[in-house]
């Protein structure tokens, strides 16, 4: 079993690199998890600009986004941390636990040890601040792809 440490964006690109290389696919289902509809909104418009990117479902909730999962089968779960009804760790766990579980990433604003320590408790496969987003997710979904 792969030993995950979330100490810097580097270091996850790299470990998400060795995560996914096995998993070569023409296209990426995504369902991006967030309550934020703007950030949300922008994801969505980020992502697209790959073709080979699909998002098939948005989540204002860890809650709605398990509910979303089992129907949507997505390869990849962007996921906030800080949400109300149910947050990205709790929701990441449920997920984790399913049969044949997509990758989770956990995507947050607050980048602490704590949160970082917290996330791959869970068995998130990945941890990326809001602030790296845009310079972090493409190279680490690319390694997806044929």
């Amino acid at each position: 079993m792969m030993t995950r440490t979330y100490r810097n964006s580097q270091t996850l690109v790299g470990q998400m690199l060795g995560i996914f290389k096995k998993t070569r696919i023409s296209s990426l289902r995504i369902v991006l998890v967030d309550d934020s509809p703007e950030f949300l909104e922008s994801a969505v418009r980020f992502l697209s600009a790959d073709p080979r990117i699909h998002i098939v479902g948005r989540a204002l909730s860890g809650k709605d986004a398990l509910n979303q999962i089992p129907t949507l089968k997505p390869d990849l779960v962007l996921m906030d941390l800080a949400m109300p009804e149910m947050n990205g760790l709790e929701a990441t766990r449920q997920i984790k636990a399913q049969p044949r579980a997509p990758r989770v990433v956990i995507l947050t604003l607050y980048d602490t040890p704590e949160y970082r320590s917290a996330a791959e408790g869970v068995g998130a496969d990945g941890f990326i601040t809001k602030s790296d987003f845009g310079t972090q997710v493409l190279p680490m979904l690319e390694v997806f792809f044929d």
